[in-house]
């Protein structure tokens, strides 16, 4: 483990987002604390005080974190093979900010990593402290707790109590996703980077449950999939629709309005998004969503996941070609 504190500020840029020195603090502080408590798989199962479902867990994860780079293809390093018990539901709350009147989430810019979309948050109640000066500023802000995220192979990532008890195809969606972004980062480029790492962690559960011959649950899993892609293109729609509304000449009264009617109309198929009209919620699942069907057809064309991540890691590193990639998908991010 790389534990200077140098590295930590590095490693941290996804979380960092405020050039003040107590936002700074309360990141590489909150990420060292995470780090302190990850023990190694095998010291909590040799620990007699380890509960058997937390064993079954920590032995599940390591079966699927040796699939991972056996026969996925991602990193093999430490990463995954500890654990840390945090004691809370998430390891960090995720800030998305965007104006009133505008589908493009609010850029939070870093010396390392460029440009992201949120702002992280190892306190919930620093989160929401940062969400309501933000909505006193006339953004729509949605906060999520997150229950992992990745420092870019800086640290070896361990597995977390936010996460450990999720179904194993659950878990073993969230390890691939993460060990993805170890593989492939594009400098201030969110939507790309997530939208890589979950069409990995879609085909990585799918061979996953496949070699391990439950049919069952690969169905189950497909079902969801789709659920959420389904989900995914409504929200894609109505973005589309704001956007052309917030770009014509309407008074904002009357794109208000016309705001509310499709918040009301997304909200009809999905009661459980939040209860008002909100820019940043749209945003926050278009980053993970908006190029996912064109990275699934990218992996298609490549015809095995080594020649897919050669071409998306090409991609990351050469500006002209990721935009001419991103436009042939019809995602049109703001400049």
């Amino acid at each position: 483990m790389k534990w200077s504190l140098a590295a930590a500020a590095s490693a941290l840029v996804l979380v960092v987002g405020c050039q003040s020195l107590s936002y700074y603090t309360q990141a590489i502080g909150g990420h060292l604390k995470v780090m302190a408590n990850a023990r190694p798989i095998d010291d909590w199962l040799a620990d007699p005080a380890t509960d058997a479902q937390l064993r079954e867990r920590l032995e599940t994860a390591r079966r699927i974190r040796a699939f991972a780079s056996k026969q996925l293809g991602l990193p093999d390093n430490g990463s995954y093979l500890a654990y840390a018990d945090l004691n809370r539901p998430a390891v960090v709350w995720n800030v998305f900010a965007a104006s009133a009147f505008s589908v493009e989430p609010k850029a939070e810019c870093f010396p390392f990593t460029g440009c992201v979309s949120y702002r992280g948050f190892y306190s919930e109640a620093e989160a929401r402290r940062h969400a309501d000066q933000l909505r006193q500023d006339g953004y729509d802000v949605y906060v999520g707790g997150v229950p992992a995220y990745s420092t870019l192979g800086w640290f070896d990532d361990p597995l977390l109590s936010t996460f450990i008890r999720y179904p194993d195809a659950q878990l073993a969606r969230l390890v691939f996703h993460e060990l993805s972004h170890q593989l492939v980062y594009a400098k201030g480029d969110t939507t790309f980077n997530e939208s890589f790492a979950v069409t990995v962690e879609q085909e990585g559960v799918r061979r996953w449950l496949a070699a391990e011959g439950r049919t069952g649950e690969l169905a189950e899993f497909r079902a969801t999939q789709e659920r959420r892609r389904e989900f995914a293109q409504r929200v894609k729609q109505t973005r589309e629709r704001l956007a052309v509304v917030y770009g014509s000449s309407l008074p904002n009264e009357a794109m208000l309005e016309q705001k509310r009617g499709e918040w009301q109309r997304l909200r009809q198929s999905y009661p459980g998004i939040p209860a008002e009209p909100n820019n940043a919620f749209l945003a926050s699942i278009a980053a993970y969503t908006e190029l996912v069907p064109a990275f699934e057809q990218l992996l298609a064309e490549s015809g095995s996941l080594e020649a897919f991540y050669r071409r998306t890691k090409a991609l990351a590193t050469k500006r002209a070609e990721r935009e001419a990639f991103v436009k042939k998908s019809g995602y049109r991010p703001s400049s």
